[in-house]
């Protein structure tokens, strides 16, 4: 059985890190790309950031370009979400995402979701 465990989450104060982690077990995710998605209070899940299997190509929303990186570590079948400069607007829970087949499309078409961890910025 494939599990993502993620972890990290928490309350913070605007402009303060976090750094998730994201544990897949039952599987081998090396050479498929692996992301992040958030959903905010009321609102729908959205992409946050991707990074390919050999961990050489990443995708960032517009939102958090340039204060979060999205990493992975193979051996240990994680990837990470390392966040800096949070803003109250960051508050969601955070899933992470993998995917058994290739695609193209790095914002959608994953069949494998954790259960999600909050983050909450205080202002």
């Amino acid at each position: 059985q494939v599990q993502l465990v993620e972890s990290g989450g928490g309350l913070v104060q605007t402009g303060n890190s976090l750094r998730l982690a994201c544990a897949a077990s039952g599987r081998r995710f090396s050479s498929n790309t692996r992301a992040w998605f958030r959903q905010a209070p009321g609102k729908e899940r959205e992409f946050v950031a991707a990074i390919t299997g050999s961990g050489s190509i990443t995708y960032y929303s517009d939102d958090v370009k340039g204060r979060f990186t999205i990493s992975r570590d193979n051996a240990k079948n994680t990837v990470y979400l390392q966040m800096n400069s949070l803003k109250p607007e960051d508050t969601a829970v955070y899933y992470c995402a993998a995917r058994s087949f290739y695609s193209s499309d790095y914002a959608r078409s994953y069949d494998y979701w954790g259960q999600g961890t909050q983050v909450t910025v205080s202002s």
